[in-house]
């Protein structure tokens, strides 16, 4: 899947799902190490503990962050896939 992050410095994340674990994790834009390493952290990860882990992380003053919109995109995921 591809998700257009909104609020954020980076613009896309891509993923793949496979039996409802994380895989193939990419940001495009945004702190590229910082990015990367959570990409690597999160790897094989169930979805839903993606999303309970990282769901409503702030960046600064603004309402979302690069994390948060991966949930956001994760949710989108879900909701396609039910």
């Amino acid at each position: 899947m591809v998700y257009k992050t909104q609020g954020t410095c980076s613009r896309e994340i891509s993923f793949d799902v496979i039996d409802n674990k994380l895989t193939n994790v990419r940001f495009t834009g945004g702190c590229n190490g910082n990015l990367q390493g959570i990409g690597r952290i999160i790897e094989g990860m169930d979805i839903d503990e993606v999303i309970s882990r990282v769901d409503g992380i702030q960046c600064g003053p603004r309402p979302t962050s690069c994390p948060d919109q991966l949930a956001r995109a994760l949710k989108q995921y879900k909701a396609e896939h039910a």
